[in-house]
């Protein structure tokens, strides 16, 4: 027996099941319910609303085979066999992420070829590998944020079961899953939950489109709606984690804001399934608030993305200055985020033309609620081209950064291929079958970077194929001469990271940070990690006596009474007991 049921507080509704159109009854609470018995899984389905004759596929829809204008099938959730019945979850506290998207990933871009490469994210000394979004849109690839089914996995990717086989084999090998959740905004195409219902708010919108009603009238029943989906991937696909995307663009006034409501609810969810679930929130307002924890008055959230140290140490190492990146580039700037985490802590910000920010509180938040990155998805694939940092730096630049990430006291985080400087750019990619649709987003493109002073020929066509193809990773880069070595200095620092105490110790309030012309020392307990980023030798002030080398970027490192002389553009890694 398979109950259907749909929200739908105004309109009348009608269940299409096959060929035969069904009567449904609708409940006080604007719920639309019919019971049919012989309707099992693999049954297509979709539902007729009053004023409109074309079917339409369910909101709370769990598979779209046929893509997001088509009938929705029902799925059993219980039928899949997992094998992970003795996984007992990854926590974001000294864990390390990896963020990768599905369709380039593998030159297949399905769940199962990314089994595939699952075993060189163990050997590299993953903990945690975060999917860029894989809920269902229009066409067969984009990056994901245009999501308009917000409990059906994409089945070009390989639908709900390919999720749990990638899932399942993911913690067969000790990595947990994060899951990149859209909860702000429905995508261009195939959005059918606001024919529904008052999913969508009057008051106002994002840069992506009209805002989710979150406290208006009818607003329970679609936080019921984000909360559930955030639910079933936690429950049902045994993910472990989820990072929300954009919560700034959330617009919500209620006396409970939805993260703080989302955060309780998986904390419950957690001590059923008896296994640590974390929610990590994207977020532009440079608040802790979001992982202050409920008891000292915040959401209670497990991590946050800190876009500041990336931008510190993007600046320093390219020089670039432009548009949010203007504020950023000194090395007193690199300071403040590395003991601090925020550089807009309640100061003027320039790109804005307001101040911004808050301070953090240092002895309250540890390091590990922030998640810092060196690259990432928007940080690569929203520059004209997509190019990746590697594809101007020198490696001994690359080198300094890497360093300075993993020894910080936050979460850090890579983007695939960053741990062999991977020559394959990261591009804006998608592909609209509406040509409407697609005509706008290749026009758009252009004239967004254009302002930025990109020459409109130079930015690649989003809708062009090989625009997609361009940014699929070649994993035969591994063994080849310069690749190889960023790889094997990935692999030292991470493994080095997990043998020493000090480099991952989250506390905030022990870190310090001094530096001269063109270096940069970042004390950490016992240990020290010095950086030149000058193209000429220097000598460097430790302040004590190191005792010995743990890592160094570069040959020619010397170690004096309480200094280091360090090759050009090169860092290295010290204990002085």
């Amino acid at each position: 027996m398979t109950l259907f049921e749909v929200w739908a507080p105004e309109k009348t509704v009608r269940l299409r099941l096959g060929e035969d159109e069904l009567a449904m009854e609708r409940g006080d609470d604007g719920w639309w319910r019919l019971d049919v018995p012989s309707a099992g899984p693999g049954a297509d389905y979709a539902y007729v609303l009053s004023g409109n004759a074309t079917p339409l596929p369910d909101p709370r829809s769990q598979w779209q085979p046929q893509g997001v204008h088509a009938a929705s099938r029902v799925y059993d959730q219980s039928a899949f066999e997992w094998t992970d019945k003795s996984w007992t979850g990854r926590q974001l506290p000294g864990s390390i992420l990896y963020e990768l998207h599905i369709g380039t990933y593998t030159p297949e871009g399905t769940f199962d070829a990314a089994i595939e490469r699952l075993d060189h994210l163990v050997e590299l000394g993953v903990d945690l590998v975060e999917l860029l979004p894989v809920n269902s849109f229009n066409g067969e690839y984009n990056w994901g944020y245009d999501g308009v089914c917000w409990y059906a996995p994409h089945e070009v990717y390989g639908g709900p079961d390919g999720l749990k086989r990638f899932v399942d084999a993911a913690h067969r090998r000790g990595l947990g899953v994060v899951l990149d959740v859209v909860y702000n905004h429905f995508g261009p195409s195939g959005a059918y939950a606001p024919m529904f219902a008052p999913y969508l708010s009057s008051a106002g919108s994002n840069p992506w489109g009209d805002s989710i009603n979150l406290d208006g009238p009818h607003a329970d029943e679609v936080r019921r709606y984000i909360i559930d989906s955030a639910l079933m991937w936690l429950r049902d696909y045994h993910v472990d984690a989820l990072r929300l995307d954009a919560v700034h663009a959330l617009v919500d006034h209620s006396a409970v804001n939805l993260l703080e409501q989302l955060a309780v609810e998986v904390e419950s969810l957690s001590t059923h399934v008896n296994r640590p679930l974390s929610l990590i929130a994207e977020s532009d307002l440079n608040d802790a608030k979001l992982i202050t924890p409920r008891e000292a008055g915040g959401f209670g959230l497990q991590g946050q993305w800190a876009d500041d140290v990336h931008h510190a140490l993007h600046t320093l190492l390219t020089g670039e200055r432009q548009g949010y990146y203007a504020d950023f580039g000194s090395l007193d700037c690199l300071q403040t985020v590395l003991e601090g985490a925020f550089f807009h802590a309640n100061t003027w910000s320039s790109f804005r033309q307001r101040h911004h920010g808050r301070p953090v509180n240092r002895p309250l938040i540890p390091g590990h609620r922030f998640v810092t990155y060196l690259q990432n998805h928007d940080q690569i694939g929203n520059r004209a081209v997509g190019d990746r940092i590697s594809a101007t730096l020198s490696p001994g630049l690359l080198k300094i950064g890497a360093t300075l990430l993993f020894t910080s006291p936050f979460t850090p985080m890579l983007f695939m291929g960053e741990e062999w400087a991977a020559s394959s750019p990261w591009q804006f990619f998608t592909s609209h079958p509406e040509p409407e649709l697609a005509a706008a987003v290749q026009n758009g493109r252009r004239r967004e970077f254009a302002t930025h002073g990109w020459a409109e020929a130079e930015v690649p066509d989003p809708q062009d194929p090989a625009t997609f193809q361009r940014s699929k990773l070649d994993w035969d880069e591994l063994g080849k001469p310069g690749h190889a070595e960023i790889l094997d200095y990935y692999c030292r620092l991470i493994a080095l990271r997990r043998s020493r105490t000090d480099l991952s110790d989250p506390r905030l309030d022990q870190v310090e940070v001094w530096h001269g012309d063109q270096h940069l020392v970042m004390k950490r307990g016992n240990c020290a990690v010095a950086v030149n980023l000058a193209g000429t030798p220097q000598t460097v002030s430790l302040r004590d006596t190191p005792r010995k080398v743990l890592l160094a970027s570069s040959e020619g490192v010397v170690l004096q009474r309480d200094r280091v002389e360090l090759p050009a553009e090169s860092a290295v890694v010290v204990a002085f007991r």
